[in-house]
């Protein structure tokens, strides 16, 4: 990408413009939805330099999910989940700090997620089922969550599944899951702004960010404004078990598009 604008084939604006009306959607519609965001971006701007470009779309996000459901927050999980999330941030800055040293020793860290996403994702309909007990209120399955929510995020922007499952876990309502998330990944984001902030200090590593992302950021943040209208029009026709199985189903399909990038 090069001048005052990037200097991408009409697909691929469609690819991005599609990732913003979806990061939109799924900030004040199906959390869950989000994630299909991901391979979107990566396809438009690499694997690396994605993550900082979605940032600010994703803030963008956050904030008018925050103003459509400031109300609707479950604040004790937030509560317990943050000083977790924070660990998990710490953690990811780590790792994509050592990955910018290596530039092929990120190739395992999507299927990975995609697997801790399927576990979860077994786990729950086990718990609904019958088969077994999950416990998302235990201080094993908060740490765990809080932990995997700050690593995925800050290296993929890959974690709406995670909070999306340990959250329907919990048997919150469609708005309160959508409320919760939209205050739980503005925290987050804001936090994961700084730290990448901080990682683009190291010239020697590829950028996080470029003047061409943040210019693309400007033209495509129309387009989550209008992801999170539709959201907000969907999400009151959702049946809630009708919710939850469409949260499911998406990240059954995100997490194979983790396990098989190809």
């Amino acid at each position: 990408m090069t001048g005052p604008l990037p200097d991408l084939e009409p697909w691929r604006w469609l690819l991005a413009g599609l990732a913003a009306l979806l990061i939109g959607f799924a900030k004040s519609g199906v959390p869950g939805a989000g994630i299909l965001f991901v391979p979107l971006m990566v396809s438009v701007f690499g694997a690396r330099l994605s993550v900082g470009a979605t940032l600010p779309l994703l803030l963008l996000g956050d904030l008018l999910g925050v103003l459509i459901y400031r109300a609707h927050a479950d604040v004790p999980t937030l509560r317990r989940l943050a000083p977790w999330v924070a660990g998990g941030l710490g953690l990811g800055a780590g790792v994509l700090w050592g990955l910018g040293r290596a530039p092929a020793g990120g190739a395992w860290l999507g299927p990975l997620i995609g697997a801790v996403i399927l576990a979860l994702l077994g786990l729950t309909l086990a718990q609904r089922r019958g088969w077994l007990t999950w416990r998302p209120q235990s201080a094993a399955s908060v740490a765990s969550v809080g932990l995997l929510t700050g690593l995925t995020t800050m290296v993929a922007n890959a974690a709406g599944p995670v909070t999306g499952l340990y959250l329907s876990a919990l048997g919150q309502s469609a708005r309160t899951l959508v409320g919760t998330s939209a205050w739980l990944y503005l925290l987050i984001n804001l936090g994961k702004g700084a730290l990448l902030l901080l990682l683009s200090l190291d010239t020697s590593a590829p950028p996080l960010f470029t003047p061409d992302t943040l210019w693309a950021n400007l033209i495509l943040a129309p387009l989550v404004g209008l992801g999170a209208l539709l959201g907000r029009a969907f999400l009151p026709r959702l049946r809630e078990d009708t919710f939850t199985t469409l949260l499911l189903v998406l990240a059954g399909v995100a997490a194979v598009r983790l396990l098989f990038p190809g």
